[in-house]
């Protein structure tokens, strides 16, 4: 059986590059912006609150996870009250990779890993539109096993240290990935796999995407009339369902002009074309690139 999510997370390739040790104390806040990199924080110890523009202030505790595949403007402070007028605290760098941020003396009541992954597929920002907005992980047995590893991995200080954290945090990654338990329950293909219904037509979607799909048929699927399951597929989701099967037909093309020797005809009939012409219509259309031209600008494929 075709697992979407396992698809998704397998063309994003996603990776740890960068990440800190942060220690904290007493009242403080402290406010990023990311540019929309992908941001991600484990608490390892303690608890802080997480603040992104346009969402509910988060409580994160020792063991959770988020990973924000798009990250713009992020504040985080501790969970003691900071007073109104107090001003923005400045991280104080005591070793490397590793900072301070409130009180400098006395033990620290918080430490978290922070920092970005990245996504080695050219695709990011068409792959990312298929994963929540907010994907948040508490009580997640696997997730906690991983993040004790990481714990002792930064305690323990052994050689090869830096590279068992890389692949350490890249297993923590896909495990948050795939998790259904994404709390809040933001937008996204882990929303859409965890509703049974939706589940049936995201992996038909993915079994067969050379189907000349219609919302009728897709509701069939699902078992819900075509309003239901419109509304439903696109409040679970976040697209709507066309825009969604769009989305993965233009992520499989791209795969296919950066890594096989096929034709655009051939390409197009794979993702559900019924002519090279409509294709290169579509795909212009939505990546700003006829197909050809998009397949030249690639690099070579290593041997």
């Amino acid at each position: 059986m075709i697992d979407p999510l396992a698809e998704v997370v397998t063309l994003l390739q996603p990776s740890a590059r960068y990440s800190k040790l942060v220690t904290g104390a007493g009242p403080w806040h402290i406010r990023r912006s990311d540019a929309g990199q992908p941001f991600y924080c484990v608490v390892l110890e303690g608890a802080c609150r997480l603040m992104i523009d346009g969402r509910e202030p988060i409580e994160l505790h020792s063991g959770d996870f988020i990973l924000v595949p798009e990250a713009y403007g992020v504040a985080m402070s501790s969970i003691a009250t900071v007073p109104t007028d107090a001003p923005e605290s400045a991280p104080v760098a005591v070793a490397a990779s590793e900072f301070r941020i409130g009180d400098q003396d006395g033990p620290a009541d918080l430490r978290m890993l922070v920092g970005h992954c990245s996504f080695g597929s050219s695709d990011a920002n068409l792959l990312v539109s298929l994963l929540p907005q907010i994907v948040h992980v508490r009580g997640e047995p696997r997730l906690a096993m991983l993040v004790q590893l990481v714990r002792d991995e930064f305690r323990d200080r052994r050689p090869a240290r830096e590279v068992i954290l890389a692949h350490l945090l890249e297993v923590l990654l896909i495990e948050a990935l795939r998790s259904t338990a994404a709390t809040p329950p933001s937008p996204g293909l882990v929303r859409g796999l965890a509703d049974e219904r939706l589940a049936v037509t995201l992996r038909r979607m993915h079994e067969s995407p050379t189907q000349a799909w219609t919302v009728a048929q897709l509701a069939k699927e699902a078992a819900l009339s075509r309003s239901a399951f419109f509304e439903r597929f696109s409040r679970a989701v976040g697209l709507a369902p066309m825009a969604y099967l769009l989305n993965w037909r233009m992520a499989l093309a791209k795969t296919m002009l950066r890594r096989s020797d096929a034709g655009i005809a051939e390409i197009a009939e794979r993702v559900g074309y019924g002519s090279a012409s409509a294709f290169s219509v579509a795909f212009t259309r939505h990546v700003g690139l006829p197909p050809a031209r998009y397949a030249r600008q690639q690099p070579v494929p290593a041997p």
